[in-house]
């Protein structure tokens, strides 16, 4: 059974960084690509970014590239998401999400080609 937990999510001022944690009960962790997905009020669930199962490809959405950068530790079963220069705009709920590697080649944009997911990370900033 797929478990992911995330965690670091919290409440920051604008141009703060944060780090998002997700761990994955997985026993063959390294052939899956995971992703960070978020959702903010009123909005639908969107792809931040992704991660192939080695770590070699990764994939952004616009609006977070140059701040956000997504990173995965095998060894550990991890997957992090790094935020730097947070703005207000970034609020939402962070989810984790996984599928296996042989289903899509890269790191997959859309939420419905994730299999897992997480319960979510609550991330606040403040402007």
């Amino acid at each position: 059974q797929v478990q992911l937990v995330e965690s670091g999510g919290g409440l920051v001022q604008a141009g703060d960084s944060l780090k998002l944690s997700c761990a994955a009960s997985i026993a063959t962790f390294s052939t899956y690509t995971m992703g960070w997905f978020r959702r903010a009020p009123g909005k639908e669930r969107e792809f931040v970014a992704g991660v192939n199962s080695n770590g070699g490809t990764t994939n952004y959405a616009d609006s977070v590239k140059g701040r956000f950068t997504i990173a995965r530790d095998n060894a550990k079963k991890m997957v992090y998401l790094q935020m730097n220069n947070l703005k207000p705009e970034d609020t939402a709920v962070y989810y984790c999400a996984a599928v296996r590697s042989s289903r899509w080649l890269g790191a997959p944009s859309g939420p419905g080609m994730y299999d897992y997911w997480g319960q979510g990370t609550q991330v606040t900033v403040s402007s």
